[in-house]
């Protein structure tokens, strides 16, 4: 269970970056939405993968349960995220109908020659 957790957290990590290296806005945006999901599922497993455990203690039965913490920064995180990403979106929509395309241009006109001259 452990490895498939790793292997989906290393997984959403690449696909996140690989999307985040784009040069449109759509694809940067879907990275970082794939980036907080590996962090978020990075943090829950970091509180002990348990299965059928309450997240409290019971008064009479055993001492087994799952810790409450990363389950409360993931719902706080999914929240912030969803924020985030709508404000993200917000702001490539306005890019987009300024300049008609959603591409990144990365000017170079002025190289470190030009600026030394």
């Amino acid at each position: 269970m452990e490895f498939l957790v790793a292997s989906a957290v290393g997984t959403m990590t690449a696909g996140g970056v690989y999307l985040l290296l784009r040069l449109r806005t759509f694809p940067v945006i879907l990275g970082l939405a794939l980036l907080s999901y590996a962090v978020n599922v990075f943090i829950f497993s970091s509180g002990r993968l348990a299965i059928d455990m309450s997240p409290i203690l019971s008064k009479y039965g055993e001492a087994s349960y799952t810790d409450p913490l990363p389950q409360a920064l993931v719902l706080t995180a999914i929240v912030i995220s969803f924020g985030m990403t709508a404000v993200l979106v917000m702001v490539s929509l306005g890019a987009f109908l300024e300049a008609d395309t959603d591409s990144i241009d990365i000017d170079q006109t002025e190289t470190d020659e030009d600026v030394a001259k």
